[in-house]
């Protein structure tokens, strides 16, 4: 230890209360202006970037595509008809999902589809208030997944790799391009409670072998938005104040730009200005009455998508370059009527809302809004169909999916790719998540391919060893 900092010396200067003036400094600056943030990687963005933050509403389970965006009247004419062999041949990885399942049913939505804006996109009926939003959004029809189980696919979605252990996009691009407020984090995570909630790993907002300052931090629906942020018992702001100047003195004996040490300090440091900051933006108290019906009647339920919402909102408005909202219970084996139409009414006023919020706010054209989920579902019924209107569910499908993106940077009104007929496979301009995130990324500044992380004697990337920009969806 250096003899400079002997333990006599460090209780003095902690009891003396070392940085009594950096205390004032930094209670009157804990309210920094959103734009005085931390800066990012020496060299970014690499370009101009289209857009400042990124929304990423994920719906967890495997959101249906047939039942929602990507309509195939093929599929109703067929309906109860068995899955052509052309379409099994050489697709046993994926029709092994169905388990011991003889006979391959198919059946078409049982809501009706019709086409919306001058775009003439076509949207379900379950979901009204996006349909009305058809000419700010840009429909991917043709994404595809390299997982088919739930873990492994969101897992691929958020970090660009099936295996545990890689950071996830929100730490990327926060590592890379830093915060906008150095008040509040830069990667924030809002959870929906909504009944029966299926588990997520906080891997999916891990920084991996990144900094662990860059980790997502999870905002809870509670009186302390934030686990353990808060003072013990007895301790006063003051004082949390004396034993973090103390401590930056210790760490300054052995300290270095990426050190363990460092990124600890960082994370007190932040913790101390949140305890500030995160009351204010959590508040929604202040949020007028239109506001509200805007989003709808659950908006007034802490911890509800449509309170994780306005919260995103407010967040982006403050800064934070990532926020991530995770709706759950789109996992649907069976009994697609009821269960998707209990989702649908959940998300789809919101998601509509917070476009239009955004729009209204003049800030869609510097957000990039992005609306997915793990992976498809088939065209065919899991098990048999039952009833008249068939009862059905669908299992899991990585083949073909649909995402949708909105706001700066992208071309709203058009569909890009197209599955075919029966929506089992892509038909026209492939989407993989590693050109998801590459076209995120470049919507940032970003070039995927330049940004890279050496870890273990390897450089690493959000998009692995391949992934292309999605150069047709550019505005």
């Amino acid at each position: 230890m250096n003899p400079a900092l002997n333990r006599r010396h460090f209780l003095n200067r902690l009891t003396q209360g070392l940085g009594g003036i950096a205390l004032a400094d930094l209670l009157g600056g804990v309210a920094h202006a959103a734009g005085e943030g931390t800066p990012g990687l020496p060299g970014f963005p690499h370009f101009p970037p289209k857009v400042k933050r990124v929304i990423f509403m994920f719906m967890s389970g495997g959101m249906t595509q047939h039942e929602t965006f990507d309509y195939k009247p093929e599929l109703q004419k067929r309906l109860g008809q068995e899955l052509p062999d052309s379409y099994k041949s050489g697709r046993q990885a994926l029709l092994g999902m169905s388990g011991n399942q003889a006979q391959f049913p198919l059946v078409g939505s049982a809501f009706k589809f019709a086409q919306h804006g001058q775009s003439g996109a076509w949207v379900s009926e379950a979901l009204p208030h996006l349909a009305k939003m058809a000419d700010d959004i840009c429909f991917i029809k043709s994404m595809k997944s390299d997982a088919v189980n739930h873990d492994p696919a969101m897992t691929f979605m958020h970090t660009g790799a099936q295996l545990p252990g890689r950071p996830s996009m929100g730490a990327w691009v926060t590592y890379g391009l830093g915060s906008e407020n150095a008040n509040l984090p830069s990667f924030v995570v809002l959870v929906s409670k909504s009944g029966f909630d299926q588990p997520l790993s906080t891997r999916l907002w891990d920084s991996g072998f990144l900094p662990s300052q860059y980790q997502g931090v999870q905002f809870r629906a509670a009186k302390d938005a934030v686990l353990y942020l808060g003072n013990p018992k007895g301790a006063t702001q003051e004082n949390t104040r004396h034993i973090l100047n103390a401590m930056q003195s210790l760490a300054k004996v052995k300290d270095g730009p990426e050190t363990e040490i460092h990124a600890r300090m960082e994370q007190f440091e932040m913790a101390f200005r949140m305890q500030t900051s995160i009351p204010g933006v959590t508040d929604l108290s202040g949020e007028p009455d239109s506001v509200f019906e805007m989003y709808g009647p659950e908006s007034r339920k802490p911890g509800s998508f449509a309170s994780n919402c306005i919260l995103a909102r407010r967040l982006a408005e403050k800064g934070v370059r990532f926020v991530q909202l995770f709706q759950p219970n789109w996992d649907m084996h069976g009994h697609i009527v009821r269960d998707l139409t209990k989702s649908t009414t959940i998300v789809d006023q919101p998601a509509a809302a917070l476009l239009q919020d955004l729009k209204q706010r003049d800030m869609l054209k510097d957000t990039l809004v992005v609306f997915g989920t793990e992976f498809g579902r088939t065209p065919y019924s899991q098990g048999r169909l039952r009833g008249d209107p068939p009862d059905y569910g669908r299992e899991h499908h990585r083949d073909c999916f649909t995402m949708w993106m909105a706001g700066g940077g992208v071309r709203g009104g058009i569909t890009h790719g197209a599955s075919d007929e029966l929506g089992f496979g892509v038909a026209q301009d492939p989407v993989t998540v590693n050109d998801l995130h590459a076209t995120m990324l470049h919507l940032l500044g970003v070039d995927h391919e330049r940004f890279t992380y050496r870890f273990q004697g390897r450089d690493f990337r959000l998009t692995d060893v391949a992934g292309n920009v999605v150069r047709p969806i550019l505005a």
